[in-house]
Parts: structure tokens; sequence; C-alpha cells
């Protein structure tokens, strides 16, 4: 997840209504609409939680995400499925999309109820490489693309130190799925559920509208206060996630209707969809104006744009220089996309750009 951008911060904000209360502990549950439980994990990072959520399912229940792999999550997922869930199983597995966060613990949970994994199949796929990874040598492209960026040999090295790391996160998935697809009513229990696919924050994000219900379990699609991780990677370094990530969020205001109840991936569950989508598009053209306006005045490598676009500092933590520079990237080749900028190369192989108009 990344931070608003600084003009974001300052905008005023939609305010968005936070029905359900209280939030519940690690390991326990809360009935958000009926047959639909809200669960809480831990995460080992700043961001602290991820939300999952239970559908009842006849006898048994269908579960949305499954947390990280770690022995804090296995522990409470012991207690949730003994406890709140009744110890009556699970009947499938949904996963939103491929980061660990939400994966993680498909593989352990399939395999312990003799369940499907119901996946997107881009999410699937993507996630078998980035596993398979695990262990592996950091690839010359991989280096390459940080060094046209302008990073220095400190931070490739760091780059190379935690490369293929994903896989220490997730669980073994199985190795077969069910493949969602967008626009497909899946029936679960009582109530039909729509796919609705997003792109840009991962390959073929799945969010799940319930009409009847009113519910949309949004994953990372939309959330309500912090704005999700939009990024360029070194194995698609032509791509252009930012314009489809803006095109997702005007597909799924169009598709879903404003009234439902958005369950969110992280933070609270809240209403006001469509507002806080357009929010979220508004803050995005804010940060690329200010980036326009940056590269108006001058040549700019990746690395030199931060401050248009975050509001807290990214020099000197390394932590955070591979998230920035991903989503610096992904509004530079947007701006690419759009025939707004001129690039080139200098003799040490770094990427400079600048606004066509000023060139």
């Amino acid at each position: 997840m990344s931070d608003e951008s600084a003009d974001r911060t300052r905008r005023v904000r939609p305010v968005l209504e936070y029905p359900c209360t209280p939030i519940p502990e690690s390991g326990q549950t809360l009935e958000v609409a009926p047959g639909v439980l809200w669960i809480r994990m831990p995460l080992p990072f700043a961001l602290s939680h991820i939300n999952l959520w239970a559908i009842a399912d006849g006898d048994r229940w269908a579960i949305v995400d499954t947390g990280i792999q770690t022995p804090e999550t296995a522990a409470a997922w012991r207690e949730v499925l003994a406890g709140p869930l009744g110890g009556r199983g699970l009947s499938r597995v949904m996963v939103t999309h491929m980061h660990p966060d939400h994966v993680g613990m498909a593989g352990w949970l399939t395999r312990k109820h003799q369940c499907a994994l119901w996946m997107t199949r881009l999410e699937y796929l993507t996630c078998r490489v980035l596993v398979a990874d695990t262990g592996r040598e950091a690839p010359e492209d991989g280096v390459q693309f940080y060094r046209r960026a302008g990073w220095d040999d400190a931070a490739i090295e760091f780059y190379r130190t935690r490369f293929g790391g994903f896989g220490k996160r997730t669980y073994r998935l199985p190795d077969s799925f069910r493949r969602l697809r967008d626009g497909e009513t899946i029936r679960i229990g009582a109530h039909d559920w729509t796919v609705v696919v997003g792109n840009g924050h991962s390959p073929e994000h799945a969010c799940f509208h319930c009409p009847e219900l009113k519910l949309l379990i949004s994953g990372d699609q939309v959330l309500p206060r912090i704005s999700s991780n939009v990024s360029l990677f070194p194995t698609e370094p032509d791509a252009d996630p930012l314009g489809d990530w803006l095109s997702s969020l005007r597909r799924v205001k169009q598709m879903v209707p404003d009234d439902v109840l958005v369950l969110p991936a992280h933070n609270e569950p809240f209403r006001g969809l469509h507002a806080r989508i357009d929010d979220l598009i508004r803050g995005h053209e804010v940060g690329l104006e200010r980036l326009r306006r940056t590269l108006r005045d001058r040549p700019c490598r990746a690395i030199d744009v931060f401050g248009a676009l975050f509001a807290r500092r990214i020099e000197g933590d390394l932590h955070l220089l591979s998230m920035a520079t991903g989503e610096s990237l992904a509004h530079i080749n947007h701006l690419r996309a759009l025939g707004e900028l001129r690039v080139n190369d200098d003799e040490m192989g770094v990427t400079w750009y600048r606004l066509a108009e000023a060139a």
C-alpha cells in the first residue's frame, strides 16, 4: 500500500460511513450481513492487519482471502475454524489476488479442508511464477531496470539480497484451481455473487458483488483510508499499470451501485463507494499534474520525482525505495502512454524523462 500524495493528503476527502463495530479481534468474527462474517488477521508489517470474509455456503463456509503465511496466522485460523466457524469446514477458498497477504494461507486451507482454490487465471499463474523465484539469484533484467531508474550500488545490492522472498510468505499452492471469470455469477449458499475484475494493482484482481445483500468484497481494489500500490515491475517494463488502474476504478463505479457496503481488505467496512472511487481517481490525477510540472522544469530520473508523488520522505529508506520507484515509474509510463514525455538514456544507462512540450 502507498501513502497518498502530498496534494492528496491535504485535499478535502469524502465523508464515508463506517457502520460495522466493534472491529473483531484476531481469531474472532463479526457478522456484517446475514451469513457473512468479518475475520481480521495480523500482518507483520506497518500495515498490521488484513480483512478476510467467510460466507455461509450450505453446511460449510466459503472463504475470501486467507492471510499471509506465518505461525501467527495459522494459529488464528485454527481458533476461528474451531470457534466462530463452528468446526463446519470450508467448501472453497476464493482469493482476490496473488499478493501473499491474500493468498499466503490458501494452500494450507485447501489441503486441510480438501476443497478447491478459486482464483482468476492470471493471478494464479503469476503467483506460481513468483513462488518459483524463491531462492533464485536476482535476474540481470531486474538489476538493469533499477539502474535505469537511478538506483546506486547500495540499493542494487539490497535488491539482490531481497529477491526471491515472495514464496517465503506463501504456502505451496495447490496444483489445480477453479478459474474465476469477469462477469460470471457464483452461487454461494443462499445468494448470487458477481465477479468484477480490476487491473493495475495486480494482473486480474477479483472483487465479489452481491446485489441482494448489497455487498462488495473489494479486496485491494477500493480501500477507504489508504491507496493501493500501483507499480511498474521489471517483468513488464513497458506496461501502463496506472492506466489499467484508473480504467478499472471507473468500471467498478459503473458496474456496482453506490448503495453497497464495501468490505475492503484493509481498514474498516464502509459506505460511499462512488465518492471514494472519485477521490482515488482525483488523487492520481493530482499526482500526474504535479509530475508534469516537475518534468516541465527539468529532466528527471525515476528517483528524482518522489517529492511530486509522496508525502513521506523516501530517501534513505531502502524498504520504501522499491515501492516508491515502482509507483513513480507507473506514473511516468502513464504519461509516456499519453505521448507526453521525451525519454533518453545517458552514457551510464540511466533513463531521463522530460515533458515533451519542454524538450
